[in-house]
């Protein structure tokens, strides 16, 4: 599935992944493939982004890598909506 994360001034993130753990507003949640569609508002967490991902160039101050299958964003809010595969985060 597809995953773009953006912000005012720019798209940070995108790319295929194979999982996305968001901090929603009523709790954190994992979004798979062909999850059902939904929109969130987002808290203060961390984004956990899984699959054969890497961080983006010059992004190395807002992403954190885990480990070879995984990157962390920290964010203090937003929305997320997937509908078709396809998951987009808008964050500051």
């Amino acid at each position: 599935m597809l995953l773009e994360i953006i912000s005012p001034e720019k798209t940070l993130f995108g790319a295929e992944v194979e999982s996305v753990s968001v901090p929603g507003s009523d709790g954190s949640f994992q979004m798979l493939n062909n999850h059902a569609p939904i929109v969130s508002t987002l808290a203060n967490g961390i984004v956990k982004i899984k699959g054969n991902v890497k961080i983006p160039k010059g992004m190395d101050d807002i992403f954190s890598k885990i480990n070879s299958n995984e990157i962390h964003l920290k964010i203090s809010s937003g929305v997320v909506e997937m509908k078709q595969n396809k998951i987009i985060i808008l964050t500051d």
